[in-house]
């Protein structure tokens, strides 16, 4: 849910620069890092990214200012933890901004803050509890998803009530962006989790070996990758 440029008066658009960029720029640390150390993930890293892209500019009016949509950045922190994923949904965010005119930059850094930082924080952690259960990761990988997603709204209330008091109350104006943005978000969360957890079942039937040297699965769901060689 992008809030749109020129929405947020100062000096709340900066407050949220200050606070996102420092955590992006450890993202864009622990992304090179990685690239280093595991070249093969690259083409996962893209893959995500176009995910996180596509999916995050199917937007459907909401508040006024704002927009309600899919994020995929929970699905992203799964693979990658939320520190990579800022640093992705930042790179998602500008060029949705000057191609699409969704979002913009001045909102940039509330933008990153809610749908690559506090969203992906939440589904990071809530996949990392599934893990160390025996549950099918399939439950996590939706759980922490759509979670995520909502998580992501929530934030985004919270931004929006903290600049936009009704009547000095910060309370009061977040149940309304709460209850407005809910009417479109839980279905929009709730057809994220479903679709992760399809390509998340495809990644680790196919580059499972990958997933493992990640630390997101312990062993492949299937042995195609084994079957497939000479």
């Amino acid at each position: 849910m992008h809030i749109m440029e020129g929405f947020l008066p100062s000096p709340w658009w900066q407050l949220w620069w200050i606070i996102s960029m420092p955590i992006v720029a450890y993202g864009v640390y622990k992304l090179t890092k990685i690239t280093k150390k595991m070249p093969e993930t690259k083409p996962l890293l893209a893959l995500v990214g176009a995910f996180v892209f596509v999916i995050s500019a199917l937007k459907l009016p909401s508040v006024t200012g704002s927009s309600s949509h899919p994020t995929g950045t929970g699905f992203s922190a799964i693979l990658f933890g939320p520190a990579i994923t800022s640093a992705i949904s930042v790179i998602v965010l500008v060029f949705q901004a000057l191609l699409l005119a969704h979002g913009g930059i001045t909102t940039l850094g509330a933008n990153v803050f809610s749908m690559g930082i506090a969203g992906p924080l939440i589904g990071f952690v809530i996949w990392t509890i599934f893990k160390r259960t025996r549950l099918n990761p399939s439950i996590g990988v939706f759980t922490a998803c759509a979670v995520a997603d909502l998580a992501t709204y929530v934030t985004t209330a919270f931004q929006l009530a903290l600049a936009f008091p009704t009547n000095g109350s910060i309370l009061t104006s977040f149940e309304t962006f709460f209850a407005i943005y809910a009417i479109t978000q839980i279905p929009l969360a709730i057809a994220e989790g479903l679709l992760a957890v399809l390509i998340f079942n495809f990644l680790s039937k196919y580059k499972g070996s990958i997933l493992q040297r990640l630390g997101v699965l312990k062993i492949p769901i299937s042995n195609t990758e084994k079957e497939v060689k000479p």
